[in-house]
């Protein structure tokens, strides 16, 4: 049965009684460095509307325990992986159950959690994100005060180690599940590191965390979980190719039936164009007019002219090759020359960084960068920005379209990933039948993504075509109660509970 569709207007019996435990190393609004956080923040509480009784693990970096000042100990450990650690339990202010591991040693750390003030990688990124594996591990067999999980699920490389320590268990353990949120990152380290983590040496093969000479803390959580889910459908196909795939495409053909591909959702009450304090002019999809007043605020802050008859493109993105931006470069002269703007919003390679800042040196008043994140600023680009770019290589899910969707931002994307499966293409027929939302392109080129700006600008000019299409965006399903309800559904089969 579908839960979907089952559950009518009231999904709390679906998730009656089921405990489930997270298990991650971000989480919106305690900490942030990109999408994941976003999932593992607003997923377990959508999951909670449905019945779930959800606990996130979290390290217990400043951020995170400073967010929760009356956590009240749950365990402690004389020596985890190099000095003591205690277990905190917690609730954040949106009502999230919080699990923190206070481990100065390992996450006492100003700033990014993975990267030191040098911009590199912490040394010991391994030994920390094993630690956060065996608590969840620990947390998932033992429970914490009494509270005991019936499924861990587990999400990215920096917790894939928690499927492999439930797995070398003995005795009753739970179910486990792993999402694959950037499969690009896989957390590899040396075989000999930490002396296996104290796993079995036996998991140390090509059948189990070997990756080419390498441990791979990601591979563990392909390797050793009950069940897979990928944040898209089109990703869960694409990484079993090896173009997307990076190497892993092997055991994810071997475990393809283990595999769903779940779209990721937003949270509506933080990305609301009704309510969002970020704006200047909140709006809805019968008040489109009142988004003038965002837009001015954007070409102000970006330092452009205010031309209300510019299409304004916005960039939100870190500058990355995944993410295509390289290949945005050589239109910048033309997306000017057409009368258009850009608006980017962005960190990531110091190549990338200073093209964008030539680039808005160059053309004042028509393209601004601002090089770092403010998430702040992110909302109100969204609601005052025409169409927000998206020309990634390769695409988990993506969040920034679905901000556009339910902003009225007309998302012009790649044809990949959860990009393919989120944005429906404005070619003819979807205009004539009504349900175009966006602009998709391929091949993910300068060339084809020039064809998706040149589709942008000519759907602009019609600016009832144009309304419309921000109307129907704006009414595409965004949030997360379809992909929650597939959620539970997974989690009561790997409980034991079946379905009816």
């Amino acid at each position: 049965m579908n839960f979907a569709v089952c559950c009518g207007a009231d999904y709390r019996c679906e998730g009656a009684g089921l405990r489930i435990l997270f298990v991650a190393s971000e989480c919106y609004p305690l900490i942030k460095t990109g999408g994941l956080a976003d999932v593992v923040g607003a997923l377990p509480l959508a999951l909670k509307k449905l019945g779930c009784d959800v606990r996130v693990l979290l390290p217990g970096y400043p951020a995170v325990l400073a967010a929760l000042p009356k956590a009240k100990p749950a365990k402690n450990w004389s020596d985890l992986f190099g000095g003591s650690a205690r277990l905190l339990t917690g609730t954040s202010r949106d009502g999230l159950e919080v699990l923190a591991i206070d481990a100065p040693h390992l996450y006492d750390r100003i700033g990014n959690p993975y990267l030191g003030p040098d911009g590199r990688d912490w040394p010991d990124n391994a030994r920390r994100f094993a630690a956060l594996a065996k608590v969840g591990a620990e947390v998932g067999i033992a429970g914490a005060n009494g509270w005991v999980p019936d499924v861990v699920h587990s999400h990215d490389w920096q917790a894939g180690l928690t499927s492999a320590y439930i797995a070398a268990s003995e005795g009753p353990v739970p179910a486990t599940m792993f999402t694959i949120h950037n499969i690009a990152f896989q957390g590899l380290c040396s075989l000999s590191l930490e002396n296996g983590f104290g796993l079995p040496r036996s998991f140390f093969t090509p059948a189990g965390l070997e990756f080419y000479g390498q441990t791979s803390f990601l591979k563990a959580g392909l390797v050793f979980s009950d069940h897979l889910t990928t944040v898209s459908p089109t990703y869960a196909r694409e990484l079993r190719t090896p173009e997307f795939g990076m190497g892993m495409e092997g055991v994810l053909n071997e475990r393809a039936t283990a595999t769903s591909g779940i779209l990721n959702g937003i949270d509506l009450d933080i990305w609301n164009p009704e309510t969002d304090a970020e704006l200047a002019q909140t709006y809805s999809q019968a008040r489109l007019g009142s988004r003038s007043a965002n837009k001015k605020k954007v070409q102000q802050a970006f330092g452009l002219a205010t031309d209300s008859s510019a299409l304004l493109f916005c960039v939100i993105s870190r500058l990355t090759y995944q993410k295509g931006l390289d290949l945005l470069v050589p239109h910048l002269g033309e997306i000017v020359h057409r009368g258009g703007q850009v608006a980017l919003l962005g960190s990531g390679e110091a190549g990338l960084e200073r093209v964008f800042t030539d680039a808005a040196r160059q053309f004042p008043g028509r393209i601004g960068v601002s090089i770092g994140y403010d998430e702040g600023l992110s909302h109100l680009m969204q609601g005052g920005s025409d169409a927000i770019l998206v020309p990634s290589r390769f695409e988990p899910c993506g969040l920034t379209q679905l901000y556009g969707l339910r902003y009225g931002t007309i998302p012009v994307v790649a044809r990949t990933g959860g990009l393919a499966d989120t944005v429906i293409d404005a070619n003819d027929a979807a205009i004539r039948t009504g349900v175009a939302t966006g602009v998709q392109f391929s091949p993910v080129t300068a060339p084809g993504l020039w064809f998706g700006i040149e589709r942008a600008f000519q759907l602009f000019s019609d600016r009832k075509v144009w309304r419309k299409l921000q109307k129907r965006a704006m009414l595409h399903p965004v949030g997360w109660d379809e992909s929650a309800a597939t959620y539970v559904e997974l989690y009561r089969s790997l409980a034991g509970e079946g379905v009816e």
